[in-house]
């Protein structure tokens, strides 16, 4: 890692905002607010990087832009889970624009410079300050006098205007962020985060570790037959698998049932953790596979296209018995937090299959950022379609079918599934619906602080609230009566 360059003033004033932004949008809650605090920091990240006299390049934007657009996750969404997932990926995607990199080290590895600069960048954005200010304590004294000025002269005029106008005063009790003196402490903590967090992004931007130069040593490779016969065997395997499962799709799963004496829900549920798990360990057989493959002249390199070309072409037919295996699950049982994300995992573990496929014909440099944009891709895509809101209304659909509702576990749900379930009858309806009622209870959140799911819940609920004369022992009975076995 190369000394970064001196700090410039720019990136210190956005670091400064990044702070103050979190200090009073980020103590109550997380929602568009992470956006906002996210784009001074990446601007800080952008001057320092010039001043280092890096150049933007296009994957550099695609990162940025994606971790950028991964935030909006938690702007829509009420649900904790797909947000966490987009703000995991957000910061992968913004240790990615910062380092750069094209190699496997430095995709997977990007993260550990971001945590080193949590120490080195507070400690030279401080030079920086010091540089500009040390020794000049009038020039000092000068901000903070602006700064105090500005403080009073905007909390005398605003406090006279919002008493000569209700409007005027609940405009500005919506747009300012709560300063009570109670969350002092807490807010300075959030202040820091913000500084130190900016300041590490620059300095990451300003000083990258250059983690394409790890240097990964090559496999010994192996001879023709000792790596071949291995996966000759296991591609055959592969291949009657197949063939089977192609038996069975076009001879109707009856027979099957009937031979195996399985249900229609056991058959689907034994089959897709087993096919997940086959699909994880094809991709580990590619990965040791290339290490140790023979690599002698041009007609080792047909040997290896083809041997592994033939094996990713028929884990492919694996992932796709598996979707439907998932399917028919969740045809008998419905559809659950768990089953939607291991379904997306084994969805993505397709494309990254499909991907290895595509580096085998045109070259694997651009691999790794390509697995990487996958997965980010994945990660807002699920955020995007709402997992929350597409379990209720799947099940929803299911329960017009066949009269079976899992409602104890309709009621678990976050508000992104307030717009399925507002589609119930009554009482079943307001049965599923107060739990999640009870749960957002008064709206008290700021405006910056509250997801696009949970203002369109308290919308719906508010026009339509759940029935009060729906007493708990009738929704116990009708859960007993519409409940099916997970």
């Amino acid at each position: 890692m190369r000394e970064p360059a001196p700090v410039r003033t720019a990136t210190l004033w956005a670091a400064l905002a990044t702070g103050l932004l979190s200090m009073l949008l980020l103590g109550d809650g997380v929602a568009v607010n992470l956006l906002l605090v996210a784009i001074p920091a990446a601007v800080a990240a952008h001057f320092a990087a010039q001043a280092a006299g890096r150049r933007m390049r296009a994957w550099t934007v695609v990162w940025a832009a994606g971790g950028i657009g991964l935030l909006v996750v938690p702007a829509l969404r009420d649900a904790d889970w797909p947000s966490f997932l987009a703000v995991v990926s957000a910061i992968a995607l913004g240790s990615l624009a910062l380092h750069g990199g094209r190699t496997w080290p430095a995709v997977l590895l990007g993260p550990i410079g971001m945590f080193n600069s949590l120490v080195t960048g507070p400690a030279w954005g401080w030079r920086g300050v010091r540089e500009r200010f040390g020794g000049r304590r009038r020039s000092v004294g000068a901000v903070l006098r602006a700064l105090v000025v500005t403080a009073v002269l905007l909390l005398v005029f605003g406090a006279l205007f919002a008493g000569a106008d209700a409007a005027f005063a609940d405009l500005l009790g919506d747009l300012m962020p709560d300063a009570s003196v109670s969350g002092g402490p807490w807010r300075l903590v959030l202040l820091a985060f913000g500084v130190v967090g900016a300041l590490a992004a620059a300095h990451t931007a300003a000083a990258p570790v250059q983690w394409d130069r790890v240097q990964v040593p090559a496999g010994r490779p192996r001879g023709r037959v000792e790596w071949a016969l291995p996966l000759v065997v296991l591609t055959a395997l592969f291949a009657a698998f197949n063939a089977v499962q192609l038996a069975v799709l076009f001879g109707g799963y009856e027979a099957v049932l009937k031979k195996t004496g399985q249900t229609y829900s056991e058959y689907a549920r034994q089959g897709f953790w087993q096919l997940l798990l086959v699909t994880l360990l094809t991709l580990l057989v590619v990965v040791f596979a290339l290490r140790w493959a023979p690599r002698g002249d041009a007609r080792d390199w047909t040997l290896v296209r083809g041997v592994l070309g033939t094996l990713c072409a028929l884990a492919i037919v694996v992932v796709a018995s598996a979707v439907r295996r998932m399917d028919m699950y969740v045809e008998a049982y419905g559809l659950t937090r768990l089953r939607v994300s291991v379904l997306a995992v084994e969805v993505w573990l397709g494309v990254v299959i499909v991907l290895i496929m595509a580096a085998g014909v045109w070259g694997a440099r651009w691999l790794p950022r390509a697995v990487a944009a996958s997965a980010a891709v994945g990660v807002l895509a699920f955020g995007l379609m709402s997992p929350d809101g597409l379990i209720a209304e799947r099940n929803v659909q299911r329960y017009e079918q066949t009269g079976k509702f899992d409602l104890d576990y309709a009621g678990s749900l976050s508000a992104d599934a307030v717009p399925a379930l507002d589609k119930l009858k009554e009482p079943l309806r307001s049965c599923a619906l107060r739990p999640i009622a009870n749960d957002l209870g008064e709206s008290d959140d700021p405006w910056y602080a509250t997801s696009w799911g949970e203002a369109r819940a308290r919308d719906i609920l508010r026009d339509r609230p759940p029935a009060t004369d729906v007493a708990w022992p009738e929704c116990r009975r009708m859960s007993d009566d519409v409940m099916y076995t997970r």
